[in-house]
């Protein structure tokens, strides 16, 4: 049972953030609204969210004394159990869908401020993973609010996790060299697709995770009223097609050379 016990020691807990989206490989088109259609593609677990799962479920599995449980969270329609269910079949202990017919239509800030009300819930929450971006939005900006909401440190973008006398160690690579970042617990990291490959679910996880049952709250269970979106979108283009460039032929390295950086500079890249 995912809900906090009066009197009972709670067990450290990792939340791993899951979310169900529409599969990379479909068409994706715009409802008139400009919000995505959901509804006529393939759903599936977001890939990066694979491997934050597998991060949350390798740190409890390396950290046996430690006591944690792993928990999948996600927000969602009704069918974005299955999201929870993929987590589930994992390896998940427990797992905590948050559904509520006003959150179509969520931007960032409102999801962010839902799932913070969603970990109130859960115990002794000492880590949160999450991947590093959605493929649906690819906004990047879901660790940062909870941090902020939860004033927590955010340790992001990383490609190794550990644990350690009580805080998070993480390594990021990036255009300036490779940083080693730490942080105590109760933290939030974030992780690309160069960390652990994510497992594949054996055949009695997957019947488990069918049968399993999840824990479901609405807004008025988390004891938020109807959240409007902060953000809308008023209009969108269909991106033109793609040209076949231009080709740029000189003898002389220096002459092309020139041409290239003037063709740069006229495009505002250098």
């Amino acid at each position: 049972d995912v809900y906090k016990r009066q009197g009972e020691c709670p067990m450290p807990t990792i939340v791993a953030l899951v979310k169900h989206v529409p599969d990379t490989w479909s068409t994706k088109t715009l409802e008139d609204d400009h919000t995505l259609d959901r509804t006529s593609v393939d759903n599936v677990i977001d890939e990066v969210n694979e491997y934050s799962v597998e991060q949350a479920l390798r740190l409890r599995d390396d950290n046996p004394d430690a006591g944690f449980k792993v928990v999948a969270l996600t927000m969602g329609p009704a069918q974005a159990d299955e999201a929870l269910r993929k987590a589930l079949a994992m390896g998940a202990d427990d797992a905590v869908l948050v559904s509520d017919d006003s959150l179509a239509g969520a931007d960032a800030l409102s999801t962010a401020w839902t799932l913070n009300a969603a970990l109130n819930k859960l115990d002794d929450v000492q880590l949160i993973t999450a991947g590093t971006e959605a493929s649906d939005a690819s906004t990047g900006l879901l660790t940062g609010l909870l941090a902020e909401y939860r004033q927590l440190p955010a340790l992001t973008a990383l490609h190794k996790v550990e644990l350690a006398d009580g805080t998070v160690q993480g390594t990021r690579d990036d255009a300036r060299g490779t940083w080693e970042l730490e942080a105590p617990l109760p933290a939030i990291v974030s992780v690309t697709d160069k960390s652990d490959k994510p497992r594949f679910p054996n055949f009695k996880g997957l019947m488990a995770a069918k049968k399993a049952e999840i824990t479901t709250f609405s807004l008025a269970e988390l004891g938020i009223e109807a959240i409007a979106p902060t953000t809308a979108v008023t209009a969108a283009e269909k991106r033109p097609p793609r040209t076949a460039g231009e080709v740029i032929s000189e003898p002389n390295p220096q002459d092309a050379a020139k041409k290239i950086a003037d063709f740069l500079s006229a495009k505002n890249l250098i």
